[in-house]
């Protein structure tokens, strides 16, 4: 039996399919006969104004607006408006408004008016102005956001507002009676003021102005050793691509000379005057960069020379490109001796002579690296003996048994290559300056000594001066309670004629002081605080 019902099973099962199979198409039949007998919706009319048009549409009761505007094939942005709104059943007569919205942003330029500054500078006579500096407006740029309906500016919102262009202010110098006697000198001091450069001749109220372009950033400035010339440098021009400065000279012996630009670029370390050589000088090179310090540096030396138009005669490259040892990007700087015998070098990591021949370097002392964690390096101070016999330089200091390391001023002895410390933990910028050799042979020499010899990258300074061999040390400036000095190389006057003991220049707060060094005595020349830079021949 239980064979028999299995071979049944499919043909009633075929059955029952073709039973289900009418039941569908009787169902489908009723129910399409169920619809056409179904009413459809009314339609409704419905007004739509939008785009500066009106228009009607017909739609089923109980449409939204979204079906509405959906109908008259309307496509509807981010920002506009619709009233009703969207969602909203729309009634039979009712009116639909699509307000288009659009954001645009604009950028206006609005002008920045420059200031007026005023500089009261003693060396001009009493109510005479100069224009040291042409005011020049600057431009501020706005970016606004603002929103439009139906072509109707409705609203206007700032978003960025920078200056694209920095106002630059006029400065203007004026002529102040200066409250300082007149003091006698020998020779010529040249000296920076408010980024201009003058003479002192005969006494220190006989000023000059012997070059008023009022950009001297004061990186190269120094007198001819007859003091007829001056050499200094000028920061980049507006219209001068990647430069740093340039180097110029005038003729400070004539009246109303112009000075006159040496074509030679990219000089912020070393240049300077070469003794017993008329009309020349040596400087060293750098290449601009857009990142700090603004250059890498070529380590080169050249000697150039020139006639009293400026017409270039020589450059002659005595050293050539060169890596320059440790931070070598900063640059090494170098010092003729006064007699033109010897080239010395300093850089970083050492000090030492120049084969004027070969180029070649030969070290005198070497040491370790200042780690200054920043984008400057820190290069010894050195000075010559008037017999090129003596090279008086600052030397690093480091501890063996510790990270400690201190700033001695040496002295290394040319003839036998022999160096002695003069004085112990001076600081980094003790930069030495020694003075002119007296009747009897003798010499002594200036230097600064830090507050916190620990911390002299950013100590103040005392003027101090001692034998050439370090001995009769003195303190000659500032007295108890008076304000250090700021890092500089202090100059020496020319020797007087009257025999009496040279003085020392030194810049105290923007002001020019003189002290004997015999003495102690102190003399304040300027006070209305705008130098920055002095030489004197």
């Amino acid at each position: 039996m239980i064979i028999l019902e299995e071979i049944d099973l499919p043909e009633e099962i075929r059955k029952m399919k073709i039973r289900v199979i009418h039941i569908f198409i009787i169902a489908f039949f009723l129910l399409a006969s169920c619809q056409s007998n179904t009413p459809q919706a009314p339609l409704i009319s419905v007004t739509v104004i939008h785009d500066q048009k009106t228009d009607k549409v017909n739609v089923p009761k109980g449409a939204s607006v979204q079906q509405s505007l959906a109908a008259l094939n309307l496509t509807i942005g981010t920002l506009d408006k619709v009233e009703p709104d969207l969602a909203e059943i729309v009634n039979d007569g009712e009116t639909i408004k699509v307000t288009r919205v659009i954001e645009n942003f604009i950028v206006e330029e609005t002008t920045l008016p420059f200031e007026s500054q005023t500089v009261k500078n003693e060396s001009l006579a009493v109510g005479q102005t100069l224009l040291i500096q042409a005011g020049e407006n600057g431009i501020q740029s706005n970016t606004y956001r603002v929103l439009s309906e139906d072509g109707i500016e409705k609203s206007r919102t700032i978003v960025k507002s920078e200056v694209t262009k920095s106002a630059q202010p006029e400065i203007i110098m004026v002529g102040i009676q200066s409250p300082f006697k007149p003091v006698s000198i020998s020779g010529i001091i040249a000296y920076i003021s408010s980024s201009n450069a003058w003479i002192m001749e005969s006494n220190t109220g006989n000023r000059k102005e012997v070059a008023n372009s009022g950009d001297l950033d004061g990186r190269i400035f120094s007198l001819s050793p007859d003091g007829k010339w001056l050499l200094f440098s000028r920061t980049a021009g507006k219209d001068e691509t990647e430069t740093v400065n340039s180097l110029w000279v005038v003729n400070v012996s004539e009246n109303n000379s112009t000075p006159i630009s040496l074509n030679i670029k990219n000089v912020p370390n070393y240049a300077e005057w070469v003794p017993e050589k008329a009309l020349t000088i040596a400087y060293s090179t750098v290449e601009w960069r857009s990142t700090a310090p603004g250059w890498q540096a070529n380590n080169d030396l050249q000697v150039y020379s020139f006639d009293e138009s400026g017409k270039k005669m020589k450059n002659e490259t005595l050293i050539s490109w060169n890596l320059g040892g440790v931070y070598s990007w900063w640059g090494t700087s170098y010092a003729f001796s006064p007699d033109d015998s010897e080239i010395a070098y300093t850089r970083p990591d050492s000090i030492g002579l120049v084969e004027s021949k070969t180029g070649q370097i030969n070290p005198l002392s070497e040491f370790s690296a200042y780690q200054a964690q920043g984008d400057w390096a820190w290069v010894p101070g050195i000075a010559w003996s008037a017999d090129h016999s003596v090279l008086f330089f600052v030397k690093l200091v480091s501890n063996p048994n510790n990270s400690d390391i201190t700033f001695d001023l040496d002295a290394c002895l040319i003839g036998n290559k022999t160096t002695v410390t003069l004085q112990e933990n001076t600081g980094m910028f003790a930069y030495p300056s020694v003075s002119p050799v007296n009747s009897a042979g003798k010499y002594s020499v200036a230097y600064l000594s830090a507050n916190l010899p620990d911390q002299s990258s950013t100590s103040r300074y005392d003027l101090r001066v001692m034998d050439r061999d370090g001995s009769n040390m003195k303190k000659l400036y500032p007295e108890e309670g008076i304000q250090g000095l700021d890092p500089q190389k202090v100059i020496w006057s020319p020797l007087p004629q009257d025999g009496t003991s040279p003085l020392i220049a030194f810049i105290a707060q923007g002001n020019l002081m003189f002290v004997n060094p015999d003495t102690g005595s102190i003399q304040q020349i300027t006070g209305d605080g705008s130098i920055t830079t002095i030489d004197w021949k």
